[in-house]
């Protein structure tokens, strides 16, 4: 995976992030994959940075890495359920 490719701008809609990469594409995901980001208030949304390695969030203790939007992950950091 090419990890020189670096986020330049992140924007939402009612249900999706969509952030925009240095090599020119655009990656959507829901928000339901990130709840904290999910539940914020637009303009808590719109207070983020970006760092070589993603989106940060810091109200909401959030972090984003574009290495795993690449890889189609979403928050990481619930517990999975137990199994039966």
């Amino acid at each position: 995976m090419d990890t020189s490719v670096q986020a330049v701008r992140v924007s939402f809609d009612d249900g999706n992030m969509s952030v925009a990469l240095s090599d020119g594409r655009m990656l959507a995901v829901p928000l339901a994959w990130f709840p904290r980001l999910q539940r914020a208030r637009p303009e808590q949304r719109q207070r983020y940075t970006i760092s070589t390695r993603g989106l940060h969030w810091e109200d909401l203790d959030e972090d984003v890495s574009i290495a795993g939007l690449l890889a189609g992950r979403g928050d990481m950091t619930g517990t999975p359920p137990q199994a039966a």
